[in-house]
């Protein structure tokens, strides 16, 4: 009698790093060879549950060590009250539930919602990761969509086109803990958009197809320089995480060699408490050589693996790459090679960050922002203004935006000679550079020219540290003209539309004699005169 697996194959599509270039974990598809199986599953919760647990049967047969992504869709878990079966199935594969991310899938109409919220707390308490699938192009509500609070978003490949979108949900993944992944990325001109949008993990044929066999080499297109400026603080670890090897901390010496041997490219093994915390950490080469030496496999071998580990280096999901830097530096330094652990909010282990991930791109951070210096002021271009303008308008932060220059400064050059105009442009730098801080941006945007982007709080000290002060340049007294733009969430949509808004005000600064300071805000006519001639005037745009 043949039944409906007769006919069911199932195939593994990478989820890719977009950072490291790593595989990050592996997503596996039900591929019936007849029927619509999936559609079936949609109406019938229990064959639903069932293709979950076939789904983790096959990755084990596979022997697969990387992370897996299972389907299930939200109907499913509201109706099942959570998914036991999957939990045993993984447990008796030799898995750890927090190698397991539970995709949930729309459609989310009339899946009762405190149902399917209790069902996602249940699998968070037996240690499953959770994924909303199909944001964008599904019917998940943003409220529900922040009552389950993913580890993952998912979104459609077409949302990159749409950039401004793409960096809402970024924010909002950045606020929740989440990470953002694209799928359905065919094309290098998708993975660029996706990339720059703020995308930090990607699914496509791009990469690789779905396959029968897991595979762990993917194709990523190479990262163009300075498509996306890492924070002031530096990158995240959430960037270059990898799949860590974890095994329980009851693990033999012998049970950790064969783990080894069999996989290559695995660099240690972290041996976790039942929880999924970092208990120990095995670092391969050193354990290799421990078993190999005299007597090695004999003494070792029935023991547990734990005698051999090191105390794990944890650190959290949320550290900069700097901190992981500062762990590293502490301690034996024979064990800067070691993988670190990064851990969740719950102290369970997501992954592992290698040393040399993180020098790289630190080293290629510094360089790229080297290169957009201007070499007058060392203070960096537009470029580093005006993609921070974007995200604050995407988060829906309140922010001004000042353009500061010299008054008539060609005759500035003429009358005391460039090297004495030069050396006002860098003291004008000097005094920007002091106010500068994560909070307040300046940029160097060529000539005479500064943007400075900050809170409107900051305003008045700003503007007393550069106006209310003399200049000169070869013994002549020189003045300096401030304009700023006040933008408000919905006021502007980008940094274009807010330099436009900011442009008329500083064509009203320089009309004004004296040190001048203009203010406007975006979206509303006029401006606000608060130095030079006419202060404290409202004058029509």
């Amino acid at each position: 009698m043949h039944s409906w697996t007769d006919t069911l194959r199932f195939a593994f599509q990478p989820v890719v790093n977009l950072t490291t270039g790593g595989v990050a974990g592996l997503e596996i598809l039900a591929r019936p060879e007849t029927g619509d199986i999936l559609a079936e599953a949609r109406r019938d919760p229990e064959l639903d549950g069932k293709l979950a647990v076939l789904a983790v049967r096959t990755a084990v047969r596979r022997e697969s060590l990387l992370p897996l992504h299972v389907n299930v869709f939200a109907g499913t878990l509201a109706d099942l009250g959570g998914l036991t079966p999957l939990h045993d199935a993984v447990r008796q594969a030799g898995r750890l539930p927090w190698e397991v991310t539970v995709d949930i899938n729309p459609p989310y109409t009339h899946v009762p919602q405190q149902a399917l919220l209790e069902a996602v707390g249940g699998l968070r308490e037996q240690g499953f990761r959770i994924s909303a699938d199909g944001v964008g192009d599904g019917d998940v509500p943003l409220r529900l969509l922040l009552d389950i609070a993913p580890d993952l978003v998912k979104l459609d490949a077409s949302l990159p086109e749409r950039p401004a979108a793409v960096r809402a949900m970024r924010a909002l993944c950045d606020e929740s803990g989440a990470l953002l992944c694209v799928e359905g990325v065919e094309t290098e001109r998708q993975c660029a958009a996706a990339l720059s949008a703020g995308a930090q993990l990607a699914q496509g044929e791009l990469f690789a197809p779905p396959s029968r066999l897991p595979v762990a080499d993917v194709y990523v297109p190479p990262r163009s320089p300075g498509l996306v400026e890492a924070p002031r603080s530096g990158p995240t670890v959430r960037e270059f995480v990898r799949p860590a090897a974890l095994l329980l901390a009851t693990a033999s010496a012998s049970q950790v060699r064969a783990l080894l041997t069999g996989s290559p490219d695995v660099s240690g093994v972290l041996l976790v408490d039942r929880d999924g915390a970092p208990v120990r950490s095995v670092h391969r080469s050193r354990f290799l050589l421990s078993m190999s030496g005299r007597y090695g496999h004999a003494l070792y071998a029935d023991r547990p693996a734990a005698k051999l580990g090191d105390p794990p280096r944890t650190v959290g999901v949320d550290a900069t790459a700097w901190e992981v830097l500062d762990v590293v530096a502490v301690g034996d330094r024979d064990r800067t090679s070691d993988d670190v652990a990064v851990v969740d909010r719950y102290g369970r282990c997501v992954g592992v960050v290698r040393l040399a991930d993180l020098v790289r791109a630190l080293a290629e951070s510094r360089v790229e922002e080297a290169a957009g210096l201007n070499p007058l002021t060392r203070l960096p271009g537009s470029d580093a203004i005006t993609g921070e303008v974007d995200r604050l308008i995407a988060n829906g932060r309140t922010f001004a935006l000042s353009w500061l220059d010299v008054d008539h400064f060609k005759r500035v050059n003429d009358g005391a000679g460039f090297a004495a105009g030069d050396e006002l442009i860098r003291s004008v730098g000097r005094a920007l550079q002091h106010t500068a801080s994560d909070s307040i941006r300046v940029g160097h945007i060529g000539g005479d020219d500064f943007l400075v982007l900050m809170e409107p709080e900051g305003l008045e000290p700003l503007a007393a540290s550069v106006l209310d002060v003399p200049w000169s340049a070869g013994g002549r007294p020189v003045t300096l003209s401030l304009a700023t733009v006040v933008c408000v969430p919905g006021s502007v949509t980008d940094h274009r539309e807010a330099a436009a808004c900011l442009a008329p005000l500083k064509q009203a600064a320089k009309a004004l004699d004296g040190a001048s300071w203009v203010l406007g805000r975006a979206g509303r006519p006029g401006h606000e005169v608060r130095r030079g001639s006419g202060a404290a005037t409202v004058r029509a745009g």
